[in-house]
């Protein structure tokens, strides 16, 4: 949930962003009652974009790029706060997994088997890194739909859709906080 992700008129600018963050801090004020950690993902690059995927690169051919480290672009939307005790992934692709230690650090760090994403965007980033996490056998993986976002609800519908076929729990956040506690 970084500016260039979710302000209008921001480059990469998901409809729907906005509208998903009141239940994106009720999740993380959930999980935080319930001590499960947080883990932020962050989508930092070079002002050059030579770590972007190849297809944006057209975004930094006249300077600008967007998620460049450092920018108000990258930065968490306001209304989201890491906390000291949090942990922060950056990451260049869409997988959180994807080139991070964010395994390693599920596993071997936090020991945590459970994983629960939220955020935009859902049929890039939420479903790259839901599969992934599926794909290495995690042995429950959760989004929660009303707190991710997509261009359209057609998408967002989509998306959620197949993710549910492929073994992800698809849950709305009041859901997931009933059942944490």
């Amino acid at each position: 949930m970084q500016n260039d992700f979710c302000l209008p008129g921001a480059p990469l600018c998901v409809q729907g962003a906005m509208a998903c963050l009141p239940n994106v801090i009720q999740a993380i004020d959930a999980a935080r009652c319930q001590s499960i950690p947080i883990i932020w993902v962050i989508r930092e690059h070079h002002p050059s974009g030579c770590d972007v995927e190849l297809f944006r690169r057209t975004l930094f051919a006249n300077g600008n790029g967007a998620t460049v480290k450092g920018t108000q672009g990258a930065e968490l939307v306001q209304g989201l706060t890491i906390m000291p005790e949090d942990h922060v992934i950056s990451k260049k692709r869409f997988s959180a997994f994807m080139f991070t230690n964010l395994e390693s650090l599920i596993r071997h760090g936090l020991g945590v088997e459970h994983i629960v994403l939220c955020g935009v965007q859902t049929p890039n980033c939420i479903r790259g890194t839901a599969m992934d996490a599926v794909g290495l056998d995690f042995p429950s993986v959760t989004v929660l739909s009303d707190a991710t976002a997509s261009a359209s609800m057609n998408v967002q519908n989509a998306n959620l859709f197949d993710m549910k076929n492929m073994g992800v729990h698809v849950i709305t956040t009041q859901e997931w906080i009933t059942q944490t506690k």
